[in-house]
């Protein structure tokens, strides 16, 4: 196969910042708008390195923000590349992401939209979509479902990862062993080295957050901060268990129960 042409020269990231513009937003009491993140309505969030992580709680408003990340990157918001459309949204309910899009502003240098927004929630037609749109043009499917969940995800990553643009991952690890997660940190790492990726992620997990390079941010009820993946809840949590598995559970429970 033939090397796919550059887009451009210059290394990632090259979204640098996203923020958002108060005269777009119609209610601040209404969602995602009413999230901690932004409460002081001047939202900003800048990219410095090639990878970008955010982590936080369940309802923080990370698959959100991921979803708005991908919209103004041109991607449809339950995953693919730039004109995939997998999945009919035509009765969707919660539309937020793009709600958000829409109130959002980016800054590229330069903008390179090539790449990918990888959902584990929508793998499955996103991969049906692409076996039916090869064989739609006489080609072989690559048919990532034939091998296991997990598998199926890492050669997707390979497949497509390879080459130059922005990819937007939310929560990757959902499929994925511990070791298929230390796979995974080892492409991003290779992503990172290329110089021509941006990754921008979503994760519970802390291997990922772990990841050598990236720049880790935090949302939790007072916002969205800078941290170190030694400092999140997440890692707390995964150490204190490890140290005295039996202890952490009793522990737990007993609260459960009290």
């Amino acid at each position: 196969m033939a090397p796919r042409k550059q887009l451009t020269r210059l290394n990632a990231p090259y979204l640098k910042r996203i923020m958002i513009e108060p005269s777009r937003v119609a209610d601040w009491e209404k969602y995602p708008w009413n999230l901690p993140i932004f409460r002081s309505h001047d939202f900003e969030l800048e990219f410095t390195a090639p990878i970008t992580i955010i982590v936080g709680e369940n309802g923080t408003g990370k698959s959100t923000l991921l979803e708005a990340i991908g919209a103004l990157a041109g991607y449809d918001e339950a995953g693919g590349g730039k004109g995939y459309l997998s999945i009919d949204h035509s009765r969707a309910i919660d539309k937020s992401g793009a709600a958000l899009a829409a109130t959002l502003r980016g800054h590229w240098l330069p903008k390179v939209t090539a790449g990918w927004f990888f959902r584990a929630e929508s793998f499955y037609s996103v991969a049906r979509y692409l076996d039916q749109a090869a064989l739609d043009s006489g080609a072989a499917p690559p048919d990532f479902l034939s091998w296991s969940h997990g598998e199926g995800f890492i050669r997707f990553f390979e497949e497509r990862c390879r080459r130059q643009g922005i990819y937007i991952l939310d929560e990757p690890e959902s499929a994925l062993s511990p070791t298929r997660q230390i796979e995974l940190i080892r492409m991003l790492r290779r992503m990172d080295l290329s110089g021509t990726a941006q990754v921008i992620m979503a994760t519970h997990s802390p291997l990922l957050m772990a990841c050598p390079g990236a720049r880790l941010f935090r949302i939790s009820r007072f916002g969205l901060d800078p941290t170190d993946f030694h400092d999140t809840d997440h890692f707390r949590m995964m150490r204190s268990f490890c140290n005295d598995p039996d202890g952490f559970l009793a522990e737990a429970l007993y609260e459960d129960e009290a």
